[in-house]
């Protein structure tokens, strides 16, 4: 089984949503979180946050990307009861029971998008078209193909060869400066 979990390559999602998923927890899509807004309205971060945030499941905060990962049957479980318990605590839902219900066909979805091996990226795209909104998920992969990345720095230990010692006076520095 497979289901998705946040990712971060770089601070932009810090920048960008108001509250940022932390790297690594559990995703949805979380689209139901705009079901009854008015998506006109939004502006600023919270409309980047429609436009393209997964939401993530335990910080409620969202993300660009999830990576799709292998997972065991008892964090499929932890993810339904971890969003049941935010959908009573966040969004009204009346009792756990009944947002376990919804929490597994959030959870459902995220498993469809799952159908790539595991380690691909995956971001997604919601617009609204007449009312209703719509997403478009792609999927992204390390090129197989082009040149291989290069480290600016190795380092190597050599052995047997004296280093010079190094001073640097910095005082002499500064006093070369005044003159």
């Amino acid at each position: 089984m497979k289901l998705l979990r946040t990712i971060r390559l770089d601070p932009s999602d810090t920048f960008v949503f108001e509250k940022p998923a932390e790297p690594g927890e559990w995703a949805v899509s979380g689209a139901f979180e705009y079901w009854d807004r008015d998506l006109s309205a939004l502006n600023g971060k919270e409309r980047a946050a429609f436009r393209g945030g997964f939401l993530g499941v335990s910080s409620m905060g969202r993300s660009t990307l999830v990576q799709i990962v292998e997972a065991k049957a008892g964090d499929r479980a932890e993810v339904v009861e971890t969003l049941a318990r935010q959908l009573v605590a966040h969004y009204g839902a009346p009792d756990v029971e009944r947002a376990r219900a919804a929490a597994e066909e959030e959870v459902a979805f995220a498993e469809s998008l799952c159908e790539y091996p595991p380690d691909i990226l995956v971001a997604v795209h919601r617009t609204v078209e007449e009312g209703t909104i719509r997403e478009a998920f792609r999927s992204l992969q390390a090129s197989e193909k082009g040149p291989k990345r290069f480290r600016a720095f190795t380092f190597h230990q050599v052995e047997g060869e004296e280093e010079p010692e190094e001073r640097v006076d910095f005082a002499g520095m500064i006093e070369g400066k005044r003159k």
